[in-house]
């Protein structure tokens, strides 16, 4: 079972992904929460596997919870579920050491799937999230580093799927290329962001120390 903290400062939301989570199999709701600190004191005494985390809550906001939680209980990963989609809040969220990232206007069905994947990879970003870092990367590298080094549209795009957590074979068959030509292009991108492992790719993403550091250098 996927044990779930969801920590929001709307009841009748909680009430909502409750009801969702604990209509299925795999998952239990072991703790709700109306603000950070409620919800660092349930990750302390409900040892949940993710945190559902909101970033606009009273007393302590998402993103200090966030960082509290990642840095005395990383076993515990963070998806953050909130209404902004802009840089100004993806960002922080990804450096305070969130796990994933999904809007509330999504569907339930990714809602239970970047669960699942955050569950399983350590690591979820939804597609257009994942878009918006991969441009800023793309031009904070282009700033810095020869055309050699930047990831090329199609390494982007198979990086874009292999997020989504496609296989080899569906990312071929969703850009049109053979399977092996998919697998060069993964060997390539992972080269040149310096991974060996498709996890280490998603935290690459997902917005660890990995990914800031790059993207405070330029030096994939």
């Amino acid at each position: 079972m996927i044990r779930v903290v969801v920590a929001d400062d709307h009841a009748i939301l909680r009430d909502g992904i409750r009801s969702l989570l604990e209509s299925q199999e795999d998952i239990i709701v072991v703790g709700e929460a109306e603000n950070g600190k409620e919800a660092i004191e349930l990750v302390r005494t409900c040892a949940p596997d993710i945190v559902l985390m909101d970033i606009s809550m009273p007393q302590m906001n998402g993103l200090e919870a966030t960082r509290s939680i990642h840095e005395n209980f990383p076993q515990v990963k963070v998806l953050i579920l909130t209404q902004h989609d802009n840089h100004e809040y993806i960002a922080p969220a990804l450096q305070a050491g969130a796990a994933g990232y999904v809007l509330k206007r999504s569907g339930s069905r990714e809602l239970l799937n970047a669960l699942r994947q955050v569950y399983e990879q350590g690591a979820f970003l939804a597609g257009r999230i994942t878009r918006e870092i991969l441009q800023d990367y793309s031009h904070e590298t282009g700033n810095h580093k020869n055309d050699e080094n930047r990831l090329t549209e199609r390494e982007r795009e198979v990086l874009q799927l292999i997020v989504d957590g496609r296989s080899n074979k569906e990312i071929a068959a969703a850009l049109g290329i053979s399977p092996k030509t998919v697998s060069v292009h993964r060997t390539n991108l992972m080269a040149k962001l310096d991974v060996q492992t498709t996890v280490e790719l998603l935290r690459f993403v997902s917005g660890n120390p990995l990914i800031s550091s790059m993207l405070a250098e330029g030096n994939p």
